[in-house]
């Protein structure tokens, strides 16, 4: 119980008095997840929203590889990341395996589908209710997806935090394709990781407690959002999955 309580100390210690090697860690982790969160935030909106609209041919066939993708394990994702990135591999001529951009590269395939599944919900739930009169107006599936897409632009502010919260708590990929080399690709799940194995609780406590003011920070906005815009006079917000997903 002692040597919780010391290292619980010493992790808060090291957290209030912004120890480099530790902050180091958490805005390098910030900044892989904001980066694959972009990237997968501007393909996953657009395919999103056109799968809520367009009904074509194998639609069905399409969603159901969409939702096996969204449980696909990071760890999976980063091996296959791995095996496209190794010299041998298609693109291995990058260079990019065990860097920020291979971190970023298999983060944002692992935040893909979940932006992508999320909102085509959203778009797919605003067909149903306005689709039919838009249509009549003369717009088209593509035109429909952006346009509802717009008017529900505060439900998709929850999906891009969802999806932070999901990029930013992953230690699979990120370990396979970055290494976890110190001061170049450690990032605040592999470090956490690394610590405990080598005893030193202290950090690892200490990225914990940021790891967990994130999640509570991104967690909380989904709540704040959820109730502005029910007091606003609109729908519920789609989705109110919040930001902990499992690592």
């Amino acid at each position: 119980m002692n040597t919780f309580v010391d290292s619980l100390l010493t992790a808060l210690q090291l957290v209030v008095s912004l120890d480099a090697s530790l902050w180091l860690v958490v805005g390098r982790s910030l900044a892989v997840s904001a980066t694959a969160c972009l990237i997968a935030g501007l393909v996953g909106l657009w395919l999103g929203a056109w799968l809520g609209t367009a009904r074509f041919r194998g639609h069905e066939a399409v969603l159901t590889v969409l939702n096996t993708w969204l449980a696909v394990p990071s760890v999976v994702v980063g091996l296959v990341v791995y095996l496209l990135m190794s010299r041998t591999g298609p693109l291995g001529f990058l260079g990019w395996l065990f860097s920020f951009k291979a971190m970023v590269f298999a983060q944002a395939i692992l935040v893909l589908p979940v932006v992508t599944a999320l909102v085509r919900q959203v778009v797919s739930d605003a067909e149903r209710q306005h689709g039919e009169q838009l249509a009549s107006l003369g717009a088209r599936p593509v035109l429909r997806s952006l346009l509802l897409a717009w008017d529900e632009r505060y439900a998709l502010l929850t999906v891009a935090i969802t999806a932070f919260g999901r990029a930013i708590s992953e230690v699979g990929a990120v370990m396979i394709v970055g290494g976890n080399i110190d001061g170049f690709t450690r990032v605040m799940t592999t470090a956490i990781a690394l610590e405990t194995s080598k005893g030193d609780l202290p950090l690892a406590l200490g990225l914990g407690l940021v790891l967990l003011a994130v999640m509570l920070l991104l967690n909380a906005l989904v709540s704040v959002l959820r109730r502005w815009r029910e007091r606003g006079g609109g729908v519920p917000l789609a989705h109110d999955a919040g930001a902990g997903w499992a690592v």
